[in-house]
Formats: structure tokens, C-alpha cells, sequence
């Protein structure tokens, strides 16, 4: 049965293809805009029987005949997007219709949400209190989650949506500044020799802001999970549940790079982590502590475990070596 993956040729959703073709599934069609003509470059190992661009979606979607399901993970994921027209239309209006569409064809949808509907916290609860956006792309996000909500009792096939947390893994170099932080890590690392991070800022030391830090395979592994429970819907968090340093990150790419297994303080006295002041722009638009509650995640029966830093970032890095 074919399978639809928006965003596909993006970070998360070209390596939820690869999982698709793991699992055996090799009937993909992947919807994307190769505007970034690199991008091409995720898909070059992967088996897809179609590629859309995104603009032609819903003309072509009635020709498609009988899907599985599909996997909205197409989206502008700028944070510091201004053009907030852009963004409600890409990623609000856009994720509406084909929601519609879903729901009128039966088809399941599983989309990306995002962390970023928390804003700054402390609580990350799949609860409406616990959401505060801090900028347009957070609320492109919650708005759409809002229109999930109102329709789930009388949905007519499966919706989920899953909350990203601080995602990193293979693939996701095309999207520059906007990158994860394990892989800017790894490339000051290499390029000047030292990690930079944010002086103490919001209460916390330098380097001690926390994040929950995920890696692609795991949030793969969450969607394929719900693909094969049809009769779950909800809105749930991805993340692994532990808040974690950038300095526990950053120790950890350079202990990957470097072959080491040095301390904090090792990798301070010697010059491989440089603080520096926390950007006046971000102010007030920062997360500086997030960690996913997963209980709904295990109340709606997910057994699987997550990727510690240490073994995740490990694995990023020979992946990001090896090319």
C-alpha cells in the first residue's frame, strides 16, 4: 500500500522514508519543494516510487488511488520567520486541508507538531495551560494542534500528532542556522577547534541550559509505532523525557570526534568549549529548559526506550564522519 511523506526529502521525513524502507515498505511517495536543490541529496539512498512537489499536492491526491497513510512532515521550521503570512499559510492553512482531505478518504494522518508550543514552560504537558507560544512558527503549531483537538471525538480516521522535542541525527544539514545543536557542535569543532556555547542565562550557569535532546531514529521509531495502531489518536509528546545540558552535549561530541572520554572540566582547562554572551534578539524567545512528559506516550501503550546523549550523538557523529 502506497505511503505519502511530506517534507520527505527534509530531515525527519527523509529518515522516516528510510524507516518505511526498512520495514519493508518501499511503495513512497515523497511530497517536497527543491527549492534547496541539495536536499536531494537525503534522498539519493532511499527506494520511493514518486516525488510531488508540494504545490501540486492537491491536485494530484484523488489520482493517487488507495493510500496507507500519510506522514505530514512538511513545514517552515524557521523560528525567526518573520513573515507570519508565510508561515500561517505553509504551515497552518496548508496542514488544515490535507487534514480535511484525510478525514473525508479515511485516510490515516500522522504529523509533526512541535515542542515549541510550550514556549518557555515548565511545564510540557499535551495540556492547553501548558502552551504559550514564543514566536509565529510555535503558533502556526499550536493553532493547528487546536484544530486536531475539536474534531478528534468525531474523527473518522486516525490523526496523531507528535510534539518534536530538540531532534538531531543524519540529514539535517540543509537547514543551516536552524540545524540542530549537536551538529553546530561538531562543526566548530572542526573548523576552529572548540564548542561555543551561551553564557549562563534564565537562571542557569554557563552551558547548563537544558534541552531534550531526541534522536531522528527514536522519533522514526515513536511514528511507525502509531502506523501500526490505527485505533490511537491523540496528540503526544516525542522527546526522551530527560533534560539534558549543552555542556553534556558538547562533551559528547568532542569525546565522538576526538576519541576521548574527557570530563566537563577537561574539555573547559583545554579550550574545546568557549562560552559567549546570549544573543539580545532571543530574548524572550528562548527555550532554556525543556523535558517531554511522557505519560501519555506510555499510557497509549509505547514501549520503547530513547537514546541516551552520549550513545546518540556517538552514533551522529560516525554517521557525519563517514561522508
Amino acid at each position: 500500500m502506497t505511503m505519502l511523506v511530506t517534507g520527505g526529502a527534509g530531515f525527519v521525513g527523509s529518515n522516516l522514508v528510510a524507516g518505511l524502507n526498512r520495514a519493508g515498505e518501499h511503495d513512497v511517495i515523497v511530497v517536497d519543494s527543491l527549492l534547496q536543490a541539495e536536499k536531494h541529496l537525503n534522498l539519493n539512498g532511499l527506494r520511493i516510487a514518486d516525488y510531488l512537489e508540494k504545490s501540486a499536492l492537491f491536485d494530484v491526491l484523488p489520482k493517487l488511488g488507495e493510500l496507507g497513510a500519510i506522514f505530514h512532515q512538511g513545514a517552515c521550521t524557521s523560528t525567526t520567520e518573520r513573515d507570519g503570512r508565510y508561515m500561517m499559510e505553509n504551515n497552518y492553512a496548508y496542514s488544515r486541508r490535507l487534514l480535511e482531505w484525510c478525514q473525508e478518504e479515511e485516510i490515516p494522518l500522522l504529523y509533526a507538531s512541535s515542542a515549541s508550543v510550550y514556549g518557555a514552560g515548565p511545564d510540557y504537558r499535551e495540556e492547553r495551560a501548558c502552551e504559550r507560544p514564543l514566536n509565529v512558527y510555535a503558533y502556526s503549531k499550536f493553532l493547528f494542534d487546536q484544530g486536531v483537538r475539536g474534531m478528534l471525538r468525531e474523527s473518522r480516521a486516525q490523526v496523531v500528532g507528535l510534539r518534536y522535542f530538540n531532534v538531531y541525527g543524519p540529514n539535517e544539514a540543509h537547514k543551516g542556522r536552524m540545524a540542530s545543536v549537536a551538529w553546530h557542535a561538531y562543526r566548530q569543532l572542526l573548523a576552529e577547534g572548540k564548542v561555543k556555547l551561551f553564557v549562563g542565562s534564565h537562571g542557569y550557569r554557563d552551558g547548563e541550559q537544558r534541552r531534550d535532546f531526541i534522536h531522528v531514529d527514536d522519533c522514526v521509531a515513536v511514528n511507525l509505532w502509531f502506523l501500526e495502531r490505527r485505533g490511537v489518536s491523540g496528540i503526544f509528546n516525542c522527546g526522551t523525557g530527560r533534560a539534558q545540558t549543552f555542556n553534556r552535549l558538547a562533551v559528547a561530541v568532542i569525546n565522538a570526534v576526538h576519541g576521548t572520554q574527557e570530563t566537563l572540566h577537561d574539555a573547559v582547562a583545554r579550550g574545546r568549549i568557549e562560552y559567549v554572551p546570549f544573543p539580545p534578539q532571543l530574548e524572550g524567545k528562548y527555550q532554556s529548559f525543556t523535558e517531554a512528559d511522557l505519560s501519555k506516550l506510555r499510557a497509549a501503550g509505547y514501549p520503547g526506550e530513547f537514546l541516551d546523549i552520549e550513545k546518540g550523538v556517538a552514533a551522529y557523529v560516525k554517521e557525519l564522519q563517514q561522508k
